[in-house]
């Protein structure tokens, strides 16, 4: 099954696994993630491409020619310091995109049935934005802004380079699957964490979602 594919639809929560047990040890003091403001949003009702379409980005310039399947090994944000090796993430049994494992906070996962980053598509990285210990690779990830670089190395040596051109956040009860999981026709990114409020009995009750398209090639 790919990510770009129909049952692409059928997914549900990006990564259900995050859930704030950080911010239950800590009594619930004032260590929440930082949210995206509106700003950073797609501008009114514009959506990032999809099948038969390019993202609506103002002024964009045509990226870089889309990079043959190769697997990625680590991830750079340098704007919020993120620097982290990545690892191939599955789909639990009722179809969800799954989450690193709960002891690895300084891991990003990409979905490895899905487009490879730089690749023709719609690549898919999520990881934890807090663990028990602490918070985790994608504690800041609200923070970003449009035209924010994120760096992502393949095993082929290349360096696929992405430029933001939204961060939006989502309560889970209307979360867009079609809008973050549907097919492109260039190399799109989309980087996934929880956020969007926190209830102590059930955890984060949203997700935050960079997109990203590819505007350069490094290797």
């Amino acid at each position: 099954m790919s990510a770009n594919g129909a049952k692409g639809r059928a997914w549900g929560l990006a990564t259900a696994a995050c859930v704030g047990l950080w911010l239950v040890q800590t009594g619930l003091r004032p260590v929440t993630p930082p949210a995206p403001t509106v700003t950073q949003a797609f501008a009114g009702h514009a959506e990032p491409g999809g099948a038969g379409r390019t993202a609506a980005v103002p002024h964009a310039r045509p990226g870089p020619a889309p990079l043959p399947a190769s697997a990625p090994v680590r991830l750079r944000i340098p704007r919020i310091g993120v620097d982290a090796p990545m690892a191939g993430l599955g789909l639990t049994r009722d179809g969800r995109l799954d989450a690193p494992p709960a002891s690895r906070g300084d891991l990003a996962g990409w979905y490895e049935r899905g487009t490879t980053p730089g690749a023709k598509g719609t690549a898919i990285v999520a990881g934890h934005v807090d663990t028990a210990r602490g918070p985790a690779v994608f504690y800041n990830l609200g923070t970003l802004r449009k035209g924010d670089r994120i760096e992502i190395t393949r095993r082929d040596g290349r360096t696929a380079v992405f430029g933001v051109d939204a961060v939006e956040v989502y309560k889970n009860s209307a979360f867009p699957n079609h809008k973050v999981y549907a097919a492109a026709n260039r190399p799109e990114l989309r980087v996934i964490t929880c956020g969007g409020g926190f209830s102590p009995s059930t955890g984060y009750e949203g997700n935050v979602v960079t997109y990203a398209h590819l505007t350069g090639v490094r290797g």
